[in-house]
């Protein structure tokens, strides 16, 4: 590579890497005059780069949205750090359903990296292992996600065209407050204005979602992550259980976190350090009972079963089971 084309790339790497950058800052970085920055930056612009021109006391140049990418410079951190987490988002399913997309973008990237460099990320990729299994979920829609994500920033309604676990569809209108990640699924909760409450989506289920005229205010108290796990512990199961555990709201979390169960500490002790120990409310939605008694048995605090009686005989069942066990030779 010549050393006038090196210099048009360092200048587009130095661009790239965000705000104004002063003619007397790139002169010296390029370790050329000002008039041949300007040559450079036309060299850019030719290659339809979106460089623009910053007028006044700090000006000088940098880059414009652009109706295309232009070339992405990475240096070799930041271009480990674009693999890995690639190979990361689509090990945890969190991708779109353009699922080549992230593996064209791992080759373009694999592809141009230097070959000292690229055999050593070679290594990291052949080495590493992952705990969890790949991901096999359904993932949502780009354009899908990306309309519902403006509406967010935004406060614009959408409408959207649903698909429920049922199969079921349906048209709504959706006030979104957030986009969450969780458990390798994308969810969207908002306000649904026709029945005035919240409500929580998939977006792999939305197959079609347009932003709406208007605009809606922000809502006071929890925010979109709180609220998604709390309607997932609250959810309509078939099992509604109801517990008493006498511990502390951490000793509880570890165990039963926000996503499966609701904590309610007496008014006697709201708002104090959860740190407390106190006889603490605890409730859970659920389609199985099976798993829950192994859960309080490691939790080895004190628990009262309130309902249903269903947990209650397999807690005793649970119980003789390990007490049968330990006296075995």
């Amino acid at each position: 590579m010549s050393r006038p084309t090196g210099r048009v790339l360092t200048l587009l790497e130095l661009l790239q890497s965000g705000g104004t950058r002063t003619m007397a800052e790139l002169a010296e970085r390029l370790g050329v005059d000002a008039r041949t920055v300007r040559r450079y930056v036309h060299q850019l612009t030719d290659l339809d780069v979106p460089v623009e021109a910053v007028r006044g006391r700090y000006g000088g140049y940098r880059l414009a949205p652009g109706y295309r990418l232009p070339p992405l410079m990475l240096g070799d951190d930041e271009a480990i750090a674009v693999l890995l987490g690639l190979v990361a988002g689509r090990r945890a399913g969190l991708m779109t359903t353009t699922a080549t997309a992230s593996e064209t973008a791992t080759a373009k990237i694999r592809r141009v990296l230097p070959e000292r460099l690229a055999r050593r990320v070679d290594s990291v990729l052949e080495s590493l292992a992952f705990t969890e299994p790949p991901g096999e979920l359904a993932t949502p829609d780009a354009e899908v996600l990306l309309t519902i994500a403006d509406a967010v920033r935004h406060r614009r309604p959408v409408s959207i065209r649903y698909t429920d676990r049922d199969g079921r569809r349906s048209g709504r209108t959706l006030h979104p407050y957030g986009v969450v990640a969780h458990s390798g699924r994308w969810y969207v909760t908002g306000a649904d204005p026709e029945i005035a409450e919240d409500r929580t989506f998939r977006l792999d289920r939305i197959t079609d979602a347009r932003a709406l005229p208007g605009s809606f205010d922000a809502p006071d108290g929890p925010d979109p992550t709180q609220r998604i796990l709390t309607g997932f512990a609250t959810a309509a199961y078939r099992h509604e259980v109801t517990l008493r555990i006498h511990g502390t709201v951490e000793q509880v979390r570890a165990r039963l976190p926000a996503s499966v169960a609701s904590v309610e500490a007496p008014a006697s002790v709201a708002g104090t350090d959860p740190a407390t120990e106190d006889w603490l409310r605890v409730e859970v939605r659920a389609e199985r009972l099976d798993w829950l008694p192994p859960v309080l048995a490691s939790l080895d605090r004190p628990f009262i079963v309130e309902r249903p009686d269903e947990l209650r005989d397999l807690v005793v069942a649970f119980s003789d089971r390990l007490a049968e066990r330990a006296r075995q030779a």
